[in-house]
């Protein structure tokens, strides 16, 4: 199976910038988007072949989700159960005969980390959801989680510590979740490799000089590890100012 994560910032705008002619290239058995910016009728997508599930933000132009698969899933649930917290269309949880495959994109701590103390409920809340779900069969997470997790990750770690996406408390965050059973692919295959981003800034010619951050991920159940057979990062995809990432797995 072939997934791919990829948070488009504002779909409408990515569709005249490629996106369909990358949808159709790359062919995955499932594809996952955050930030669409959408909501109900705004756009209309013939995707052949595809199911399409799309959690719409309430708050117009802002956030929202959707997953386009080849397989029909069991069920599908939008949002993580707790009202308070479901209201801008950030999270698709799809069940699918072997796996749960959870679409995320993750609030952003914001300038001044305005939203760090929501982001740390947030993201407790999210995690036991995730652990919910792991306890009944294997999970797939991925999408933007809005945070760089090692020096490695980002450009100029030293002097975005204190920055929202780098700093201590959502490292922090993200360090939990990967010790209750789950695993960063990307660093499972490349733990090591440098300079491997999937977000740029719009400013300072920072794509041009690979100024980047990686904060979108594919985060597996460890219990998949040996069914894991590459993650990719398609930086030379330009729609957007992230850029798509993948995941092979035999399933």
């Amino acid at each position: 199976m072939r997934l791919i994560s990829w948070n488009v910032n504002g779909l409408r705008a990515c569709v005249g910038k490629g996106f369909l002619e990358y949808f159709k290239e790359v062919d995955a058995d499932i594809f996952c988007l955050q930030e669409t910016k959408l909501q109900e009728g705004q756009i209309n997508l013939e995707l052949e072949g595809y199911q399409q599930y799309w959690n719409y933000a309430v708050k117009k132009g802002y956030s929202g989700t959707a997953i386009f698969t080849k397989e029909k899933p069991l069920s599908a649930v939008y949002g993580i159960g707790i009202e308070e917290h479901d209201q801008e269309g950030r999270v698709i949880t799809l069940e699918f005969e072997k796996f749960y495959l959870v679409n995320v994109y993750t609030p952003n701590a914001q300038r001044g980390l305005a939203r760090l103390d929501y982001r740390m409920v947030w993201e407790d809340l999210f995690r036991k959801h995730l652990k919910g779900l792991d306890s009944l069969k294997p999970v797939i997470v991925c999408g933007d989680l809005n945070v760089a997790h090692k020096e490695i990750d980002l450009k100029n770690p030293k002097t975005n510590r204190k920055n929202a996406g780098f700093t201590d408390e959502e490292r922090g965050k993200m360090t939990a979740l990967l010790e209750t059973g789950f695993m960063d692919s990307f660093r499972y295959f490349y733990p090591d490799k440098e300079e491997a981003y999937t977000w740029w800034s719009y400013m300072g010619r920072a794509r041009e000089r690979n100024v980047g951050w990686r904060i979108d991920y594919f985060i597996v159940s460890e219990k998949l590890k040996t069914l894991l057979k590459d993650a990719e990062i398609h930086s030379d995809i330009t729609g957007s100012d992230h850029c798509p990432v993948v995941l092979k797995i035999e399933l």
